[in-house]
């Protein structure tokens, strides 16, 4: 109901301040590329990813929130009215009222489906190839190949890093949303969670006695889901949170789903190491030591930063002196 009176607002809005401008919306025609408009930037990364410059993609839902809980604004409607493609990933109750407010007659392709292990992945990006020729006639069969291809590398990387970093057999906690990618990376879930609106009191009484008795020392959130029931989590299970993303364009540098998967990883070492460092007195006291000794070295290059700088000044001043004099005689 709320998403309805969204959209019934921000319709109002459009028709107050734009008035004809629906009928004058310049759409692809001008530039003779097909535009996919896509719900989220998991899809459009992948449309750019197989069909370049082919095409102009838009993107509705910000990535740094859930798309399902995305509130539409006017812009929107533009977007949609131009659209030769409509990709969509099935759990966006605001899509159908858009579309009809644009007037968008393009197909509606629903590409359904997790996607943040490298095997979905692949699923998807074979999906919205299949998309791209059926209904815009664009082959990036080429394209696609090398997309599958880097894909398997990253898996290949993502394995031997876990292995590296000790994820295999670790157990953690870990929000529903990311189990699959988190299993995929060998960690041991003793204890998953829903979004935070759904966790009830005898809920989290669970996933605390799970956690505790299964010794997790990780809380892995979902970044787009919120992250303050992980870290009260972690918190009474004296573990370290940490929030994955499981959408392109949260960070400079995550273009599509395999730098996000990477990036994920290098999150997930970061924060084992310092839950270890937590569970490890003698560690934690070699960290101290080395913070000492680098905050004692830090010291030192100030303390002489500080006296070249006074002992340049007195030259200058120096030197100053014996051109004046120079001068007078």
């Amino acid at each position: 109901m709320r998403g309805k009176v969204h959209i019934c607002a921000a319709l109002l809005i459009l028709i107050a301040l734009t008035g004809s401008a629906l009928l004058t919306h310049t759409t692809n025609s001008s530039n003779g590329k097909p535009v996919v408009v896509t719900t989220t930037s998991v899809l459009a990364s992948i449309v750019r990813d197989l069909a370049g410059n082919e095409v102009i993609v838009e993107v509705i839902a910000s990535p740094s929130i859930c798309p399902a809980h995305y509130g539409v604004k006017p812009s929107d409607v533009y977007k949609l009215k131009g659209a030769d493609l409509i990709l969509r990933q099935g759990f966006e109750p605001w899509l159908e009222d858009l579309v009809k407010a644009s007037g968008s007659k393009a197909p509606i392709v629903t590409i359904k489906g997790p996607w943040n292990t490298p095997e979905l992945l692949k699923g998807k990006y074979v999906a919205v190839a299949n998309a791209l020729e059926k209904y815009l006639g664009i082959n990036v069969s080429a394209k696609l190949r090398k997309c599958l291809k880097a894909i398997d590398d990253t898996s290949t990387w993502l394995k031997e890093y876990a292995k590296e970093k000790g994820f295999v057999g670790t157990p953690v906690v870990v929000m529903q949303w990311q189990k699959a990618y988190v299993s995929f990376l060998g960690f041991k879930v003793v204890a998953t969670y829903p979004p935070p609106e759904k966790v009830t009191p005898s809920l989290y009484e669970e996933i605390i006695k799970n956690a505790t008795e299964g010794k997790a020392l990780l809380v892995i959130d979902n970044l787009q889901s919120g992250t303050e029931l992980g870290k009260k989590i972690a918190e009474e299970i004296g573990g370290v949170e940490v929030a994955l993303t499981n959408f392109p364009g949260t960070a400079p540098g995550l273009n599509n789903m395999t730098e996000v998967m990477k990036h994920n990883a290098e999150l997930l070492a970061q924060a084992l190491y310092f839950a270890k460092l937590k569970k490890s007195p003698t560690e934690l006291g070699k960290l101290y030591r080395e913070v000492s000794n680098y905050e004692h070295e830090a010291k030192l290059w100030e303390s002489a930063f500080i006296a070249s700088a006074v002992l340049n000044a007195v030259l200058i001043a120096s030197v100053a002196v014996l051109a004046a004099k120079l001068r007078r005689r």
